[in-house]
């Protein structure tokens, strides 16, 4: 299982975005590569073709254009994974999720055929206008098709994000993210409130499979003793393992977003990070910024005894959870819809490859043609003329070198997301007084100029440091 997940809703966030946030990790013992494309209408199939599920889907003759984060190495699949389109509805897809099994015996999930996180962008995103449509677009989809495996997928515009999780093989379950709240997925069934008045009513709120609530009583899966549906309850799981690998991560993001609630108080909290109880959905203490999304999806447990870098306490402690920016992270992003800026320009794409705390987000303007070939050039063999390598290469030196390399890499990443981010600004300004969508294009590639030179510096920073540190250096020379 892999990825980390935050949504935040548009009165959450700091300038009344959306913004939809997703590490998109590999199994371990691997590393997929990845690139941002756009595909334009006439390059989406019409007849598309699984690779994993080998069924064929004939798709709508009107696709809009959108960008994706294909594989370089597309054998098992396209993998799109994230995007947004030209009706600036952003997709994320996905984050794996866990199950129970008394779900599993009542729901199966398919052993042949069916979708999965390879095809979801690429079916769903150019046919959907709105995050709405976006839920009932995939929700007839997984009830046609099936599918293979759990998963939990995010849609968003610039009014609203909503999140779906699918259940068993045939099933889905769906809730709009509250505009005060946020959200953290850490590869478990989230959703832990449900009204099935809503969803089979007004679907203002809640959306689900149209036989759910026949298939929650007929398989005794309801486990609640007040009387309100608990979806994680009655759909998720609650094993040990959940304690190492799940439960922590979204116990770390809580206790940055929510410290009066989150205190740190060892095992009398009321919140640990053994906790399976922690809310699908909090209002956070302070509006949310891009960065901190950054800061978290980074996270490796710094400030607490759990950090694998730290220098302090139980040696035990450390390591002991799965960090949030793994090293097996092939990208992060974050999909940004602005309300204040005219709609051509409100769609802003984050992006970074590699492992996390080593890398540094980069936005782009989503409504464009075509990407900068050093987003869009990524090799399957290591090269620095590529963002994703280049990121590559720093991350595993600096790991190895951690407190003597971390500096550079901390420097690089202010000063390439605050110089990026000052070229939006000046972007908006400008086509605010024009109107001119070239100057999306241009904005992009002047972004991808600036990041390769602070990339490449950064590199070789980290790598003269980690140089000067290797174990066969000797302090005698012959000068």
């Amino acid at each position: 299982m892999a990825c980390t997940t935050i949504l935040v809703g548009k009165k959450a966030s700091y300038d009344g975005s959306t913004m939809t946030a997703r590490n998109d990790d590999c199994p371990t013992g691997q590393f997929h590569e990845k690139k941002l494309v756009v595909v334009l209408p006439e390059k989406q199939p019409r007849k598309y073709k699984s690779k994993i599920g080998k069924i064929e889907i004939d798709l709508p003759d009107n696709p809009l254009r959108y960008t994706s984060m294909p594989s370089v190495n597309q054998i098992v699949g396209i993998w799109a994974a994230d995007g947004i389109n030209a009706e600036n509805v952003a997709m994320t897809a996905t984050e794996t999720i866990t199950t129970n099994e008394r779900v599993l015996a009542a729901d199966p999930l398919l052993k042949k055929g069916g979708i999965g996180e390879e095809d979801l962008v690429v079916i769903t995103l150019p046919y959907i206008h709105s995050a709405r449509e976006g839920v009932i677009r995939l929700g007839e989809l997984l009830e046609k098709y099936g599918t293979y495996e759990s998963n939990g997928i995010a849609f968003s515009d610039k009014d609203e994000i909503w999140w779906v999780e699918t259940i068993g093989g045939h099933h889905f379950i769906a809730r709009r993210v509250p505009d005060d709240r946020y959200v953290v997925m850490p590869n478990q069934f989230g959703l832990d409130e449900f009204d099935w008045d809503d969803a089979y009513g007004a679907q203002q709120e809640y959306m689900c499979s149209k036989d759910l609530r026949e298939f929650v009583e007929s398989n005794h899966l309801d486990l609640n003793l007040d009387g309100k549906f608990n979806p994680r309850l009655a759909f998720g799981s609650h094993s040990d393992s959940d304690h190492v690998y799940n439960t922590p991560r979204a116990w770390y993001i809580a206790r940055y977003l929510n410290p009066r609630t989150f205190k740190w108080d060892g095992p009398n909290a009321d919140y640990t990070p053994l906790s399976d109880d922690i809310p699908w959905s909090l209002v956070p203490e302070r509006k949310i910024t891009v960065e901190d999304v950054k800061y978290l999806l980074s996270s490796h447990y710094q400030g607490t005894p759990y950090d694998p870098y730290a220098r302090f306490g139980d040696e035990k402690e450390r390591g002991q959870f799965r960090p949030i920016g793994i090293s097996r992270t092939s990208f992060v992003h974050l999909n940004q819809i602005r309300p204040y800026v005219p709609s051509e320009i409100a769609a802003i794409e984050w992006f970074s490859f590699g492992s996390n705390p080593f890398n540094a987000f980069v936005p782009i303007y989503a409504n464009v043609d075509t990407i900068p070939a050093y987003f869009g050039n990524t090799t399957l063999t290591p090269s620095t003329d590529n963002f994703y390598w280049a990121n590559r290469i720093i991350g595993a030196l600096t790991d190895a070198h951690f407190g003597t390399c971390i500096i550079h890499v901390e420097r690089y990443q202010e000063a390439l997301q605050s110089e990026a981010l000052h070229l939006t600004k000046e972007t908006d300004t400008e086509y605010s007084k024009s109107s001119d969508l070239s100057l999306l294009n241009h904005a992009n590639a002047q972004i991808a100029a600036k990041t390769k030179k602070l990339t490449d510096a950064c590199l070789s920073n980290v790598l003269f440091t980690a140089s000067c540190n290797m174990k066969n250096g000797f302090a005698r020379s012959d000068n």
